[in-house]
């Protein structure tokens, strides 16, 4: 059965999508000192942890360039590219190249990636069980459900042996292409920003970094297993400065980008979450995003 990639929503995002821009909106950060006409506005849509902090050092050194960024957090995952694509906002920082891709196909809009920043590894977290090797008959797995996510807990299960999904099925896996289940694993598919909340009624929980991250806990200390940074599948969830297209070239987007891809940036990603987010080295392959279209078309 064909899920919509748009089930990736955070807290109360389903009840939210009839409700005008303002309910999506949290407090706008404004940088601290009043902006003079010296300084160009940047606006960027975000989601809270890891982004908004990101972009909350980041302000300093996009003033000493001469702009005045301007974040708004938001509490889903598809007001963010609305308001780009409607010009409301310059960019945004929250989604993975994959969602960008398949949210442009699924709503017709016109978004590009405009600069590769960090990834956020995939980990299996203890729930009722503290040690994979203590896998049972019958236990509960916790996994996102939306198509994208879902597939890169599906894929991390199995690189460390608990399934097996069908030959050449990757980045669009669901439950119906586990070949082998060897344990019989329940697999319960929640909305992503809930499967942290289950730790107590499953064997074992499998979080986005970020939501890992607003739960307390840290890929680099404290999962079970991690998506390997050799991987291949890095490269398809590198989290993304996503702009309207044409708009990538802008003066102001790509002094956004530099930045927050410059050592100084570097430096405070390493030093403040220490694994759970890795900064990204070069850029997303252009093979990528074209095989990972292909694979949307194809789902």
């Amino acid at each position: 059965m064909k899920k919509s990639v748009i089930a990736a929503v955070l807290a109360g995002a389903l009840a939210l999508g009839a409700l005008p821009f303002a309910a999506f909106a949290g407090e706008t950060e404004t940088s601290t000192e009043t902006a003079s006409g010296d300084l160009e506005k940047i606006t960027v849509a975000a989601s809270s942890t890891p982004h908004a902090e990101i972009l909350e050092f980041a302000k300093p050194l996009l003033k000493a360039k001469g702009y005045d960024l301007e974040y708004t957090v938001f509490d889903d995952y598809i007001q963010p590219n609305n308001v780009v694509e409607s010009g409301e906002f310059d960019a945004n920082y929250f989604q993975h190249i994959n969602y960008l891709n398949a949210f442009n196909k699924e709503h017709g809009t016109h978004l590009v990636d405009a600069g590769d920043i960090h990834y956020e590894p995939f980990g299996i977290y203890p729930g009722t069980k503290s040690s994979l090797d203590d896998v049972a008959d019958g236990d509960v797995v916790a996994v996102p459900n939306d198509t994208t996510n879902e597939a890169r807990a599906l894929l991390l299960l199995e690189a460390n042996g608990l399934i097996k999904l069908k030959d050449g099925v990757t980045i669009n896996a669901t439950k119906l292409d586990i070949a082998e289940n060897p344990h019989n694993l329940d697999i319960e598919e929640f909305d992503a920003e809930s499967v942290s909340e289950h730790t107590g009624d499953a064997a074992f929980v499998v979080l986005n970094g970020n939501y890992a991250l607003q739960a307390g806990l840290n890929a680099g200390s404290d999962a079970l297993a991690v998506e390997t940074a050799d991987s291949a599948a890095i490269q398809q969830y590198v989290n993304i400065i996503a702009v309207k297209e044409g708009n990538q070239n802008e003066p102001k987007i790509k002094a956004l980008v530099d930045v927050l891809k410059g050592d100084e940036v570097k430096k405070y990603i390493e030093d403040t979450y220490k694994g759970a987010v890795v900064p990204f080295e070069g850029t997303v392959e252009a093979s990528t995003e074209a095989e990972t279209e292909a694979a949307t078309e194809a789902e």
